[in-house]
């Protein structure tokens, strides 16, 4: 293992109900009433596909740059001062730079979420030695194309490289690119995540598991 690839909602952090709420919101405000559940089959794909995918399932108008716009402006209005790293997510990535392992940042959000939730945090953006998001790969989780684009980025083959994941689609996805895949039962139950090498219920855990 040469690098670590980590999604980020669910992996470093939960910021599920505060999105999946801010969807709620901006669909309401369109006069279309949703349910929190009618997101789960969308989770990891982006925000194109999360907001995209329910309102396709209910007929909704969807005009996609406005209403992803309006619905980080909700978001970012939930999250503050709340948002908190998960379990052994900062002893997990301190542990993988103090052994010289290559690490980048692999959502499927869109830029601006990311920026939200690093900050909010308390995540340097500099301790990344690369950063994707969503905008810039064509094709979503579970495509592996986000993830063959941040071991491209840190310069080291798929097959050397460590996806850390929480979501079905995010576990597809790192398996499709070629690379190891790390599960954590923090959004889906380990029945479902059953593609990939580990699972483990979060980054605390799997400290002893990756460093004996």
């Amino acid at each position: 293992m040469k690098a670590v690839l980590f999604d980020m909602d669910g992996v470093l952090l939960d910021s599920e109900a505060y999105i999946c709420a801010a969807a709620v919101e901006m669909f309401s405000e369109k006069g279309y009433p949703v349910s929190p559940n009618d997101f789960k089959a969308f989770t990891g794909m982006g925000e194109n596909r999360y907001l995209g995918g329910v309102a396709e399932k209910y007929g909704i108008p969807f005009h996609l740059k406005p209403d992803k716009a309006r619905t980080y402006e909700i978001y970012a209005r939930l999250v503050r001062g709340k948002l908190e790293l998960l379990p052994g997510a900062r002893d997990f990535i301190g542990k993988c730079l103090q052994k010289g392992l290559k690490i980048a940042l692999a959502s499927s959000a869109d830029r601006i979420k990311v920026e939200i939730n690093l900050k909010e945090t308390g995540l340097l953006p500099e301790m990344f030695h690369a950063l994707v998001s969503g905008e810039e790969v064509k094709h979503k989780k579970p495509a592996p194309d986000i993830f063959l684009r941040a071991a491209s980025l840190l310069h080291t083959p798929p097959e050397d490289c460590l996806v850390v994941e929480d979501a079905v689609s995010g576990v597809a996805a790192g398996k499709a690119a070629g690379c190891r895949v790390l599960a954590l039962t923090t959004s889906f139950p380990e029945k479902e995540l059953g593609g990939a090498d580990w699972i483990v219920p979060d980054l605390a855990h799997a400290l002893p598991l990756v460093w004996p």
